[in-house]
């Protein structure tokens, strides 16, 4: 009578599901080599671009963009109600106007802030705090240098809007920050989360390659002798 061995049992379903799981291991870690050996911007031809110098928006018979202000972008909104200029300016000040009659809007309060969330998000309603933060001061969740108003919600989102844009800029749930602490720890860049190619993640790409194409090559090996250790 054949004893039951729990080992051999446990080797014999790692054999199959080696063979199993092996190619596709090797097809992600060949696929994600590939991406990380050259930089994002590279890939997406930024590197070609060449520089041109920045020129003033010019609209004919219109008090929205004068010498003086020196926009460089427009982008017209619908908010409460009435068309809005959102002007951004060549040295990179962002301002709101009435497009009807080009006069100036104020930047957002606590209380706008407060209303937009509560409008706009569902659960908005339940803020538990409403906080300010300069351009250079943003939370690191946020990683956008601008002035936003951050509104904490009961679940632990967190809404930022935009003090001289008036919009809902980017919401950051509790899932999106520990998917933010995945990545980083994916591309292996905890600090900025932003380099996916760097020498670090290249080499253990490189290094997880080869481990994996040598388990693939043994699996051969492996499959031969658990034959033979069957056949006895």
């Amino acid at each position: 009578m054949t004893k039951f061995s729990p080992l051999k049992t446990l080797a014999k379903w790692h054999v199959w599901l080696g063979w199993l799981v092996g190619v596709p291991i090797v097809m992600w870690l060949a696929t994600g080599l590939f991406m990380v050996i050259k930089p994002i911007q590279e890939v997406r031809g930024e590197h070609l671009r060449q520089p041109m110098a920045e020129a003033p928006l010019v609209i004919e018979n219109s008090e929205l963009a004068t010498k003086e202000a020196q926009i460089k972008e427009m982008r017209l909104v619908m908010q409460e109600g009435r068309a809005v200029a959102v002007l951004t300016t060549l040295d990179g000040v962002t301002t709101r106007v009435d497009y009807t009659t080009g006069e100036a809007i104020a930047p957002l309060t606590a209380e706008n802030a407060r209303a937009i969330a509560e409008s706009r998000i569902v659960g908005g309603d339940k803020a538990t705090s409403v906080h300010f933060f300069e351009a250079d001061e943003v939370p690191f969740d946020f990683r956008r240098p601008r002035p936003v108003w951050q509104v904490s919600l009961e679940d632990g989102t967190h809404v930022y809007i935009g003090r001289d844009t008036g919009e809902i800029e980017a919401v950051r749930t509790r899932w999106w920050r520990w998917f933010d602490f995945m990545w980083g720890l994916h591309i292996m860049d905890i600090s900025e989360r932003e380099d996916t190619s760097h020498p670090t993640l290249i080499g253990f790409a490189a290094l997880s390659l080869f481990g994996a194409i040598l388990g693939c090559i043994l699996m051969f090996r492996r499959r031969k002798v658990h034959a033979k250790g069957e056949a006895r």
